[in-house]
């Protein structure tokens, strides 16, 4: 007598689609808490340094002889408070945090074994991940610089000092502003991909992006280049160039240049996020 013995039947689970990838990430994203609640008070802080420095234009306006108050408007200064300095900070700083924690918390709760597990191929799932950052941060780039302009513009309008939509380096100003929010927030993702540690990757987002730009002198060629190679960099030289008379340069560089940074950045993150999880434990 035979025993008939069945051989075991594979059930072979489909594959993700990269569009599932793109959905599960967009959901990790908004469930972590931090997300949100940094996402609207970054928002809220540079939206309030632009407009409190137009204020203070407003506020103080005949305190300036004539020829300041001409000066101001002739060279489009209102530019200078659509998208100030500090308020570039604060938002390089804060989209940089959000990248950061957007993979250094799944290596903290362990959820990134979960995640490879159920997908192993872990390029595809980063690959998602960086297009999903940087759709949303260029969105909310997009909305800051678009909300500073509008509230500086109502507030020197009082003043007879704004500037419209179409008037000569608007755009440029408003378009370096909004994404300069997608470039920090990848460069902050591929740092956290890299370190996986939350405190950690923060303080080398600060040390990349912030202090480098600082320490490193204009006033000599070599650190001056390495300053220009810089994405805060790229954005003064851009925002700065958008004036009718540029600050003075001891090594001027051009827009293309300062644009090409913007781009290498971010492509250089992308890639540093996907390749560096191919090989290394979770």
């Amino acid at each position: 007598m035979t025993t008939a013995t069945a051989a075991p039947v594979a059930h072979d689970m489909p594959r993700a689609r990269f569009t599932d990838l793109l959905a599960a990430e967009w959901l990790k994203m908004w469930s972590l808490r931090s997300t949100p609640w940094l996402s609207a008070l970054s928002a809220l802080a540079v939206v309030a340094f632009n407009a409190g420095a137009a204020y203070d234009h407003h506020k103080y306006w005949y305190q300036y002889d004539k020829g300041g108050q001409e000066f101001f408007v002739t060279h489009r200064l209102a530019l200078v408070d659509a998208f100030t300095d500090n308020s570039a900070l604060v938002l390089v700083l804060a989209l940089a945090a959000i990248g950061a924690v957007s993979v250094t918390g799944e290596y903290g709760t362990g959820l990134v074994r979960t995640t490879f597990t159920a997908v192993p191929a872990r390029r595809s799932v980063m690959a998602a991940k960086v297009l999903v950052l940087a759709a949303v941060t260029t969105v909310f780039g997009v909305f800051v610089a678009a909300a500073s302009f509008a509230s500086t513009r109502a507030i020197l309008s009082g003043r007879g000092a704004s500037v419209a939509l179409g008037d000569p380096g608007v755009l440029q100003v408003l378009a370096a502003s909004a994404l300069l929010a997608p470039v920090a927030a990848l460069a902050g993702l591929a740092l956290g991909t890299v370190v996986r540690h939350k405190g950690a990757s923060v303080v080398a987002c600060v040390v990349v992006l912030l202090l480098l730009p600082m320490v490193l002198s204009d006033r000599r060629h070599l650190t001056a280049v390495l300053r220009h190679t810089l994405p805060f960099s790229a954005w003064d030289r851009l925002t700065g160039g958008a004036l009718p008379q540029p600050p003075p340069e001891l090594f001027p560089w051009s827009e293309a240049g300062a644009w090409t940074v913007y781009a290498l950045w971010a492509l250089a993150a992308a890639a540093v996020t996907v390749s560096a999880v191919h090989r290394r434990d979770q």
